[in-house]
């Protein structure tokens, strides 16, 4: 059985002395998976990420315990997944494609060093557990970083959607009207509220009509949000109004104790407007025809 030193000592010998040659074999997965039509990197890349690869691989070999993962040149080798992984993502490649690349790497990279060491690794249990852990950690670092490039898409997209689905309109000089529709949470509540205010800022919108007929539900936390907002559009120099309250959310405020009484309240966007005109002295009148 290969001890462990022993095999380090031999492996790190191997790569120095084929350097060159390992490091050719080892371009043809990325070649397959990222070169050609994919178009993900470009030859240049691959050679450089080859090399790379080829280096840190030297560098663990050779440390005091190639084991440890908890090692510079262990750690060193993850990160070069992880911003391998996080390229080929980003540029529109699939995180199988990833996976498989690393498990090409690691057949390629075994039959390179069954070749030109002469131990057979089929027969070395010892060489084949540790090649294992070594790459199956590198699989979890580029699933990992798969769930985090996922996570920011999501984040990314909620983001937009909350902001497309709040728009601000200035339906008259100095008539904002923030139509509100879907689930209300704080967070989307303080999103809005940011938006509003920098729009009263930049329009210099004296009425603030805020429509609430698209609002399912509320609770005591929006709600005091939905006050902080009135409170902040007045402190702009702006009035607000709001329009739309649904029964069901009216039963929700009174018993959750929300003091309403001296915010100006309409049954309906319409009537919000019409008071918002009378406010700033404009008589809509319907043309006779």
């Amino acid at each position: 059985m290969v001890q462990k030193k022993e095999l380090s000592e031999k492996l790190t010998a191997l790569f120095n002395l084929k350097i060159g040659d390992i490091a050719k074999r080892l371009e043809a997965p990325a070649q397959r998976f990222f070169g050609g039509d994919t178009r993900l990197m470009d030859d240049d890349e691959i050679a450089d990420a080859s090399g790379e690869f080829r280096n840190l691989m030297v560098a663990l070999l050779g440390s005091k315990d190639p084991a440890n993962q908890g090692s510079p040149q262990f750690h060193a080798l993850v990160m070069f997944f992880s911003n391998l992984a996080k390229r080929v993502l980003v540029r529109g490649g699939h995180v199988e494609d990833v996976v498989r690349y690393v498990q090409q790497l690691q057949h390629v990279l075994t039959e390179a060093l069954e070749q030109d060491s002469g131990i057979e690794f089929t027969q070395s249990r010892s060489v084949l557990l540790y090649l294992n852990g070594v790459f199956d950690e590198l699989m979890m670092v580029v699933f990992r970083e798969y769930l985090q490039e996922k996570e920011n898409a999501i984040s990314a997209q909620e983001q937009a959607l909350r902001e497309t689905s709040t728009p601000i309109t200035e339906i008259w000089d100095g008539v904002l009207t923030l139509p509100i529709i879907g689930a209300l949470d704080s967070s989307r509540t303080m999103l809005v509220m940011e938006a509003l205010l920098n729009r009263i800022s930049t329009d210099h919108a004296r009425v603030v009509v805020m429509d609430l007929t698209g609002v399912k539900n509320i609770d005591s936390q929006v709600s005091h949000h939905l006050i902080q907002m009135v409170r902040a559009i007045q402190l702009m120099g702006s009035e607000a109004i709001i329009t739309g309250i649904r029964p069901e959310i009216a039963r929700a405020l009174i018993s959750l104790n929300i003091d309403m009484s001296d915010v100006t309240t309409r049954a309906s966007l319409s009537d919000g407007l019409k008071e918002a005109f009378r406010r700033m002295g404009i008589h809509v009148v319907q043309k006779s025809e």
